[in-house]
């Protein structure tokens, strides 16, 4: 193996410390989700996705593009959390080979309630660690890196939805 094929140690030092956020946080997510709201950080997320869309509706392929799941993924989940009465699926009025997901009143009251503490827990782990230039930074590293996971921009609505003019 050629030793350009190596990360350096700064890279190295870098990437060790990004994989550890990546297997660290979702556990982090999850325990917090399912202790204070019965949720997966998944499952919020798909309510969080459908509390936003207009009239609360989304189809499943683009509930799917916005939270990047396969589709049998979220069919899966979405079942789970229909059984549970956050979201209700019905054939689309406009095209019946598709599939609406809706969220019902129960899952908006379960969101409202998942919110604050989601929010706080965040905050708490990564951005109570930074100052407000590091979560700029945060921002700019993760586009670039977001630039060249997703070159065509395919999933760009999900990760600059919140941009607000940037």
């Amino acid at each position: 193996m050629d030793q350009d094929s190596w990360l350096d140690d700064d890279q190295l030092a870098a990437w060790v410390r990004l994989a550890a956020v990546m297997e660290l946080l979702p556990g982090e997510l999850d325990s917090q989700l399912r202790r204070d709201a019965g949720l997966l950080h998944f499952e919020y997320f798909v309510l969080a996705m459908l509390s936003e869309a207009p009239e609360r509706t989304l189809r499943m392929t683009e509930l799917a593009a916005l939270t990047t799941a396969t589709l049998p993924r979220l069919s899966h989940v979405v079942r789970r959390l229909e059984d549970r009465g956050y979201v209700r699926r019905a054939p689309c009025p406009g095209d019946r080979r598709a599939t609406n997901a809706t969220l019902t009143e129960a899952g908006w009251e379960k969101v409202r309630e998942a919110a604050p503490g989601h929010s706080a827990t965040v905050r708490r782990l990564i951005f109570d660690a930074l100052t407000p230039r590091q979560v700029d930074q945060l921002r700019e590293i993760a586009g670039s890196v977001l630039g060249h996971l997703d070159p065509r921009a395919d999933k760009a609505a999900v990760y600059t939805r919140y941009d607000g003019g940037r």
